[in-house]
């Protein structure tokens, strides 16, 4: 049974529509890449998985339950974009942060159980920055802090990880280790991850599969069958060339 199933999935506002037709299944431990030009309705798709917003038309199961009955939220992570840009005053602890990943699971104002520290403890762990749970956020770098919410995200033992973009404004170094740190949650640990990225040639290798979306589903397949002139021209709508590559991103 696939984890996230989504049928003939329509969503519009007023006349104009951003998400037509759209259907896919992604199945238990896969690593997904999900790209597509700017406003081609990335976002708005994993806004409407996670039920911040809700489609038009057609049908979306999630780990077997429908979306508007599924009420198991915590098992469903997610980072968002821009995930290394903080205020630099904002004033939690790192451990206090990846605490708040607990919020789904628990009454607001209860104490931190035995059972909850031991998983925030994991969540550090995998994210190999138990060494800095005692540092204000506004400390760390953006690599780090990049880790600090992948495990804030992982502290609910999550089933399927989503991370929109959450490279943005960390250097090139950092992204490499992230991007080798996310192979291994999927592989070690049978993660089910969707990427969104603009930049698939640097998760190319990585990748179980692709979507392309660009308002419809353009292509579904593998990233050596996507980064095809062919793929890529129907997705951007421009002549493009793609190359895949770990260290820089390359497009034309």
């Amino acid at each position: 049974m696939p984890v996230i199933s989504v049928q003939d999935l329509n969503y519009q506002v007023g006349e104009q529509k951003i998400l037509s037709d759209i259907s896919f299944d992604i199945t238990q431990g896969e690593y997904v890449a999900l790209v597509g030009p700017n406003g081609g309705g990335k976002t708005t798709l994993i806004k409407v998985l996670l039920g911040l917003i809700t489609q038009n038309s057609g049908k979306i199961q999630i780990l077997g339950s429908e979306k508007k009955r599924f009420k198991k939220c915590y098992k469903i992570g997610y980072v968002p974009q821009n995930v290394s840009l903080f205020d630099s005053n904002f004033p939690l602890s790192v451990y206090e942060t990846v605490a708040l990943g607990l919020a789904s699971r628990k009454p607001w104002f209860s104490f931190l159980s035995p059972k909850d520290k031991e998983m925030i403890d994991i969540a550090l762990q995998k994210a190999s920055i138990t060494h800095l749970k005692e540092k204000n956020l506004s400390q760390l770098s953006g690599g780090q802090r990049q880790r600090v919410m992948i495990a804030r995200a992982l502290v609910s033992r999550p089933e399927v990880l989503i991370l929109d973009e959450p490279s943005t404004g960390v250097d090139i170094v950092s992204q490499q280790k992230f991007y080798q740190f996310l192979k291994s949650l999927n592989i070690d640990y049978k993660l089910t991850i969707i990427f969104i990225t603009h930049d698939l040639g640097v998760i190319a290798d990585d990748v179980t599969y692709v979507l392309s979306i660009n308002q419809k589903l353009v292509f579904s397949g593998t990233a050596q069958e996507m980064l095809s002139c062919e793929s890529a021209t129907e997705l951007y709508g421009i002549k493009s060339h793609v190359v895949g590559h770990h260290c820089s991103s390359h497009a034309s």
